[in-house]
């Protein structure tokens, strides 16, 4: 089911203030992954074609199998040109905000963020705490691309879908439904799919241009780390897989390298819950991934500062890093018992 319908009162709304609105900006989170950049310049393409001029706007620059991505070389990103990035933040008419739901998801951009004049969300995430004049808000969606194409097709601008702005909305699709293979993707996900390869999208380039460009030094640490660095509980159906700052470094470790780590764990047969800790200089990041009804997002909104998707859910704690394994391994068997399989 559409994420967003023609009789969606916010639908005139949103009409209303593009019509005063010659200057958009589209923001995402840090570290942004496929469907941030895929709904970001897919959804900035088509407001060009409306007329509009658009500056996409990133926390930091993404890693590089996403730079390929048509218009990705236009976006300005707050790690590189931070004063142009608050320029264009501060003089857009109309303010995007796509694929997060907090304000400190946008990094060194959550003060223009929040000081921001009219702000339309449009996320897949739960629970969202954005301030924002329009909000369309749908985690049942797969993807926010998803629902930026929704958001076209209720608006009659579908039309206005180019080959340039498929590719970039069926990335954001396949990415963030693990190549159609999440329990989010539906008949409707694949429709959406197929109107963008009818617009242009290509499935085989998608993919390879996203999954397979690996560098040495990424194989070389995705080897180490299931070596070295897995650890299996069978007797919970768990996969805990860690990365130090030694590893890192060992490794040559650039923005992007351990995208997808955290879903290897998960084709291991039986286990049902992958967990991936990642340490960083000012703190410990924590990826989990789930099968079936065994949520995650609550268990690292509760504990470590996350939230996310139910099967799939982003956390973070400070100190040793060993100490921030223990202490989930300690939480894991009441969640555990709480929803057994």
């Amino acid at each position: 089911m559409p994420s967003v319908h023609r009789e969606d009162p916010e639908l005139a709304r949103l009409q209303a203030l593009l019509a005063e609105a010659p200057r958009c900006a589209i923001i995402t989170h840090h570290n942004p992954d496929g469907d941030a950049m895929g709904s970001s310049l897919g959804l900035a393409r088509v407001l060009r074609r409306m007329g509009h001029a658009v500056q996409v706007v990133l926390p930091n620059t993404p890693p590089p199998f996403l730079r390929w991505m048509p218009d990705a070389g236009a976006c300005l990103a707050a790690d590189s040109a931070p004063e142009a990035c608050r320029a264009a933040l501060a003089g857009a008419d109309l303010l995007f905000c796509l694929d997060m739901n907090r304000p400190d998801r946008a990094g060194a951009l959550e003060q223009p963020l929040r000081a921001a004049r009219r702000l339309v969300l449009i996320d897949h995430h739960q629970d969202p705490a954005i301030d924002a004049v329009i909000a369309f808000s749908d985690p049942s969606a797969c993807a926010t691309s998803q629902m930026v194409v929704d958001l076209l097709e209720a608006m009659g601008e579908a039309h206005r879908i180019d080959a340039d702005a498929a590719t970039c909305l069926y990335t954001g699709i396949m990415t963030d439904s693990g190549s159609f293979r999440f329990p989010s993707t539906t008949a409707h996900t694949m429709r959406v799919a197929a109107m963008l390869m009818e617009r242009g999208a290509e499935p085989e380039r998608v993919h390879a241009a996203v999954m397979d460009d690996h560098s040495e030094q990424r194989m070389r640490l995705m080897g180490h780390m299931l070596a070295e660095r897995m650890t299996v509980r069978h007797d919970l159906g768990c996969v805990v897989l860690v990365l130090r700052k030694e590893d890192l470094q060992r490794f040559g470790f650039k923005s992007g390298d351990t995208e997808g780590f955290v879903n290897l764990g998960l084709s291991m047969r039986g286990i049902r819950l992958s967990a991936f800790f990642l340490e960083r200089p000012d703190r410990i990041k924590i990826s989990l991934r789930s099968k079936g009804a065994l949520p995650v997002d609550r268990l690292l909104a509760e504990h470590f500062e996350g939230g996310g998707h139910v099967n799939a859910a982003g956390g973070q704690c400070t100190g040793p890093i060993d100490a921030c394994v223990q202490r989930f391994m300690d939480l894991l068997p009441a969640h555990l018992r709480d929803h057994p399989a």
